[in-house]
């Protein structure tokens, strides 16, 4: 399940790194394929997915003149994945040649208390929606199998993909049915729109154990691996290649970094020996020569710290 499998090959040909992650977002799979609540890709009755030649003639004049796409990022706080991802699906729908965004982030309140936000209300030739939109890395918990959604676990040890589920189906699908809801809805001329959500992400499998993908997956679903701290020598031998470690900001799409600014093998055992993992994980790309001098991402690896996750005392908040 590709939204534009034509297109699969477009980011490795992308430069500015905000563009690599702007088509990443539209391009992606979605992590499952039957979920328990409705599942709709945001530019499902778009020409853009009917002629995706359109939709990369659009992401490669960003590329060539990303300003647009720069200021409309530095409008809004991105310094978390998931409001990064919600930007970038926002640039992408405003620019879509046949969707009207109508409202994003609609706070849904009820005598001062905020009951939630609904991430997107849209109109396109199927009707107006309201998006839920998601991007989530989950890791499969160690002596477990992976075939129930409870068994993949954020790598903050804090969020369930189970627990996500519910989340977006009890409480976010359902805000724009609230008598709450109406009159915020009322003022953009809208009755009852379609809620349906769209979950992105990474499934982390442990590494060395034999782990079943989870109920309803995306046979397509973008994947990685994982290790606790004290594994990584023995990781290391039997999976040479150049490793370094990749900014938080830059997990969406698969890294391209220049040679310039490759790690030498002396800044990757400085980065190891200062490395604490008991306040965040840290993800790994391994690394091989590209293109016009770029080395480009075969493989990426989470590293957790040994006790992950029966133990982790800098618990973030949901």
């Amino acid at each position: 399940m590709l939204p534009c499998p034509d297109l699969i090959e477009l980011p490795k040909q992308l430069r500015h790194p905000a563009v690599r992650d702007l088509a990443w977002v539209l391009l992606a799979p979605p992590l499952l394929t039957h979920c328990p609540w409705p599942q709709r890709h945001p530019l499902t009755a778009s020409v853009w997915l009917e002629q995706p030649a359109l939709l990369a003639d659009w992401l490669k004049r960003q590329d060539q003149q990303p300003a647009a796409l720069e200021e409309w990022l530095k409008q809004s706080s991105v310094r978390r994945l998931g409001l990064y991802y919600e930007r970038l699906w926002q640039f992408a729908l405003h620019g879509a040649p046949d969707i009207d965004v109508l409202a994003a982030n609609l706070p849904i309140r009820q005598q001062g208390h905020t009951l939630g936000e609904m991430d997107m209300l849209l109109r396109d030739a199927q009707g107006v929606h309201h998006l839920e939109l998601a991007i989530k890395l989950y890791l499969g918990q160690p002596q477990l199998s992976g075939t129930e959604h409870a068994d993949w676990l954020g790598p903050g040890s804090h969020d369930r993909l189970d627990l996500k589920l519910d989340h977006l189906g009890q409480h976010q699908l359902q805000l724009s049915r609230t008598p709450q809801a109406q009159a915020a809805l009322e003022q953009l001329q809208i009755s009852q729109p379609q809620a349906s959500l769209w979950l992105g992400g990474y499934l982390f499998y442990p590494w060395q154990q034999d782990y079943q993908a989870p109920s309803g997956n995306n046979p397509q679903h973008l994947y990685g691996r994982w290790i606790h701290q004290q594994q990584w020598p023995q990781f290391a031998r039997q999976n040479r290649g150049h490793w370094q470690p990749l900014p938080r900001h830059n997990w969406l799409a698969l890294a391209q970094v220049p040679a310039a600014q490759l790690y030498s093998a002396e800044q990757f055992q400085k980065w190891w020996d200062d490395l604490d993992l008991s306040l965040h994980a840290q993800l790994l790309v391994r690394l091989q020569p590209g293109h016009d001098g770029y080395w480009t991402e075969t493989e990426r690896l989470f590293v957790l710290h040994d006790h992950w996750p029966q133990l982790n005392p800098q618990r973030p908040k949901p």
